[in-house]
């Protein structure tokens, strides 16, 4: 297995494995509007996708950081927005991979750290707290939508 750093050049490779991330959310499939959302986050280097790919080039899974900050520590954090591993690539420690890829990224970044959010019933909880992400017990997160 490789991890590399994503380009708008493996756009082809990166929506499907996109796209199956949103349907593992219950969002309704759409290939051309993942493409078209990630070609956007090239263009507007507003994120860092790492693709994790086989032997062949073959996507494996991703995950994509968003860059935030802390006015408190006065540094930068990323978020960790998305994690995804093909249904075919799972329990073959690609997920493990891509979240160690991103700490060592933070680090080498200087940043304070990574934050994610998950779903309550997602199993890749155990993941993250065998990799000692620990879930935040000190503050309440408050949504508002448009």
């Amino acid at each position: 297995m490789n991890i590399i750093t994503a380009t708008a050049d493996h756009l082809d490779i990166l929506a499907p494995l996109f796209d199956g991330y949103r349907v593992f959310y219950k969002q309704a499939s759409d290939l051309e509007a993942a493409r078209s959302f990630l070609s956007e986050r090239f263009q507007k280097k507003d994120s860092t996708i790492f693709l994790a790919l086989d032997e062949n080039g073959n996507g494996l899974g991703f995950t994509q950081l968003y860059p935030s900050f802390s006015s408190v520590s006065m540094q930068r954090t990323y978020i960790l927005n998305d994690l995804y591993v093909s249904k075919a690539a799972r329990g073959k420690g690609v997920g493990e991979s891509l979240l160690e890829h991103a700490k060592a990224f933070a680090k080498q970044q200087g940043a304070k750290g990574l934050t994610l959010e998950t779903a309550v019933d997602n199993p890749a909880q155990k993941l993250y707290e065998r990799l000692e992400w620990k879930k935040d017990t000190d503050v309440f997160h408050y949504t508002w939508k448009a």
